[in-house]
């Protein structure tokens, strides 16, 4: 009888996979896009209610990691009010010789690993090497993993953290000191979370009208930027202050600009296959201002998913169920 592996969130999370883990199995995903031997379509998406609110399909194949399967993935910035979690969705991976789904995976610490780790990729790239000080606008879910995925690659020492609400950015604040040995400096400013810092992290939630909060002026020379909200959080005259402006892949920007977003971006520098790939150069000053937008793509959930998988079928976690 054929048989499907379920994951729960707690279960996915019991596998216990490092971020270390995740962001080599992206570097290598993104060698393979660079290559041409990734097979990833533009992610189809529907936008249920009012406002911001979507639900995409990813599906993403990596021959390279025997890696199928698609993301079902939702984002409703409505659901903090009652509650719920921004980001919700599960995985389906599949076996590659026979189609048959190997496992249904919630896919919440998936898209919250994996998302820190494609930060973490393009600052390999990007910054400078030396970079110690982050500024995070948004203590959410995404504040927590770039925070992690930063400290992976960088001598992080301290954060500037940012959050609207100022009892979640003291949360953030008391656990990310506790976990990563860090001192975390909760601003009252979100200016304060963007300059003196070398590396910064917009994680606010994804919106096609910008708020345009960060103005031109306040980035210092020689900083990161990571736009895990696409340009939320950016002024235009703040974007054109980045020498670099990069995204994770063009097609995908592309389409996201057609439906409405980024209406108002810089040219784009190389996608972040031709820079892990070294087809187009990254940082090469100390003063350049770099940014990278990365939006978010299939490829990055596939390469984590046979690596979930085959480490739960060889601790014996999560529950069998027939097809």
């Amino acid at each position: 009888m054929n048989q499907i592996l379920y994951l729960s969130q707690a279960d996915v999370a019991a596998v216990g996979l490092t971020m270390a883990a995740v962001i080599e199995a992206l570097e290598l995903a993104f060698r393979e896009k660079a290559e041409g031997r990734v097979e990833m379509p533009p992610k189809p998406g529907i936008h249920p209610g009012e406002g911001d609110n979507f639900i995409h399909a990813m599906p993403a194949y990596i021959p390279a990691l025997k890696s199928a399967g698609v993301k079902w993935v939702s984002g409703f910035p409505g659901n903090a009010s009652r509650g719920l979690p921004y980001v919700t969705g599960l995985l389906i991976f599949n076996d590659v010789d026979t189609g048959l789904p190997l496992a249904v995976m919630d896919c919440v610490w998936i898209t919250a690993m994996r998302t820190g780790a494609a930060t973490a990729v393009a600052a390999r790239y990007l910054a400078r090497p030396e970079s110690s000080v982050a500024g995070i606008l948004g203590c959410g879910v995404q504040g927590r993993t770039n925070v992690e995925a930063l400290n992976v690659i960088f001598p992080l020492e301290r954060v500037m953290a940012y959050d609207r609400d100022s009892t979640i950015a003291s949360q953030y604040a008391e656990e990310m000191e506790s976990r990563f040995d860090l001192e975390v400096v909760v601003v009252d400013t979100p200016q304060a979370a963007v300059s003196g810092c070398d590396l910064i992290v917009t994680a606010g939630p994804i919106l096609k009208v910008p708020h345009r909060t960060i103005q031109a002026g306040w980035m210092d020379a020689g900083a990161f930027a990571s736009l895990v909200d696409f340009d939320s959080y950016w002024h235009p005259a703040a974007l054109r202050e980045a020498d670099k402006f990069c995204t994770d892949d063009l097609a995908q920007l592309r389409y996201y600009e057609g439906a409405g977003y980024f209406q108002d971006i810089p040219p784009v520098h190389a996608d972040l296959g031709e820079l892990v790939t070294g087809k187009v150069a990254g940082r090469e000053t100390p003063d350049e201002r770099t940014i990278a937008a990365n939006l978010g793509l299939a490829l990055d959930d596939m390469a984590v998913a046979p690596l979930l998988y085959e480490q739960a079928v060889e601790k014996g976690i999560g529950t069998w169920l027939p097809l």
